[in-house]
């Protein structure tokens, strides 16, 4: 028996590349990197090595994360090794591993990529009025948190022999 599972998280190193087949499959390709930790022989620092992986997503959920995903974004995935291999038309050997992906989850919010802005609140919380203005702005200071009761001890009157069991 064997398992092949992969779990990864990091950023992507492109911009996602959507293409459909001929017969209308969607296909989206996107690289997604991997920092690995290793110690420097010379120095004894240790030190971030990247590490490159190749996804790839079929069917509808390929159009829907092409719109969701940017350079940058922070992702977690999901998924299952395969190997392809291919001759060029110069006769050259070429193979390749890839992640094909089963879930993604977004560590990043989506207007976010690497550049570190906040992502504008969702439609529902806008709407609702689940800030205190219609748009919300990211300067205006947070409104406080309620109040929670303060709870008192118990009566001083109450024994062990009052508690039935």
């Amino acid at each position: 028996m064997s398992i092949n599972r992969v779990n990864i998280s990091g950023n992507l190193t492109r911009d996602p590349e959507l293409r459909a087949t001929g017969s209308g499959m969607q296909i989206l390709r996107f690289g997604v990197a991997v920092n690995d930790r290793a110690r420097n022989q010379q120095t004894g620092e240790w030190e971030d090595r990247p590490n490159f992986v190749d996804c790839v997503v079929f069917g509808n959920r390929a159009d829907a994360l092409s719109r969701l995903l940017s350079k940058g974004s922070k992702v977690a995935i999901e998924g299952k090794l395969r190997y392809s291999s291919w001759e060029t038309q110069d006769g050259q050997r070429r193979s390749k591993l890839e992640v094909v992906v089963d879930e993604v989850e977004f560590l990043s919010s989506r207007n976010q990529g690497g550049a570190g802005a906040p992502a504008p609140a969702p439609a529902q919380y806008q709407q609702q009025g689940g800030y205190q203005q219609a748009a919300p702005s990211y300067n205006a200071p947070a409104p406080a948190p309620a109040q929670r009761p303060v709870q008192t001890p118990p009566a001083a009157d109450v024994y062990d022999e009052d508690i039935p069991f």
